[in-house]
């Protein structure tokens, strides 16, 4: 009997420059051994040092490219990205309606390093509506939660108090994650919405310059996780685990002139 995959696909844009997007995902997959493919939405030019331009990949074409991955390769969970439209948004959610596919895993892109919105507003409110309560995670950092909340999160004990707001009626389980915060000790609260339980996650802040690609990598190792049918508060805690000693091994690096990636492929090399 011939052996198989844990698929993982992810549904992003891609990134030339290899630390964050479709490159970050692929690469999460494959170190924590599932089998990666993809869905380009849009074509990035990036680097280091920051985005220049972004072009859309034609909505019909990336249905296109969902339906020929899943009705033929299936995917055991799935990692979103960012979504740059609400036609975009719907039409991901419409097509993935027709799969019976449970893990999948949202990282509500939305707002750049230099804290400009990647989206409009409208765009923001169908992400909300639309797509957040079909998927089983979301994984924003602290703007994406103040966009999706509306208000201000102003330090760590907050962050308990809104992480449930955050799941729109229990219907989506929260990684609420706290790097965006001051604090040397960095506690990511996790609300799992199947249960109506609050895990908290810490680490302390490791200083390095190498971020890049940091949401796309743990978002991407909880789709890998889940695909592997490990229990959701497990799936979470070893990405967490996997992200961590990632942004660790890649703070010996440097590569390019600005924010540098995580090490994706710590096990393998030093």
């Amino acid at each position: 009997m011939k052996k198989q995959y844990r698929r993982a696909l992810s549904i992003a844009g891609s990134d030339p420059s290899g630390g964050a997007g479709i490159q970050a995902d692929l690469k999460t997959f494959s170190a924590c051994g599932c089998y990666g493919a993809t869905v380009i939405v849009a074509v990035v030019d990036e680097n280091t040092v920051g985005v220049t331009g972004v072009h859309p990949v034609p909505v019909p074409f990336v249905v296109g490219q969902i339906r020929s991955v899943l009705d033929d390769i299936g995917a055991d969970a799935i990692k979103i990205g960012m979504l740059h439209s609400s036609e975009l948004i719907r039409s991901v959610k419409d097509t993935l309606s027709e799969y019976a596919i449970r893990d999948i895993v949202l990282d509500p892109v939305m707002v750049a390093t230099s804290g400009d919105k990647l989206l409009q507003d409208e765009a923001i409110s169908t992400l909300k509506e639309e797509l957040i309560p079909h998927v089983r995670v979301i994984t924003p950092n602290i703007p994406e939660a103040e966009i999706l909340l509306g208000k201000e999160i102003r330090s760590q004990k907050d962050l308990p108090l809104v992480v449930k707001d955050l799941s729109f009626g229990r219907s989506v389980s929260v990684l609420l994650k706290a790097g965006h915060l001051a604090e040397d000790e960095l506690i990511d609260v996790f609300y799992n919405a199947e249960t109506d339980k609050l895990t908290a996650l810490s680490s302390q802040r490791i200083t390095t310059k190498n971020t890049h690609g940091t949401g796309c990598t743990l978002s991407s190792a909880i789709a890998a996780f889940l695909a592997y049918g490990l229990p959701l508060n497990d799936a979470v805690r070893k990405a967490k685990e996997y992200i961590d000693r990632a942004i660790l091994v890649g703070a010996e690096y440097e590569i390019g002139k600005g924010h540098g990636p995580v090490h994706h492929f710590f096990d393998f090399w030093r």
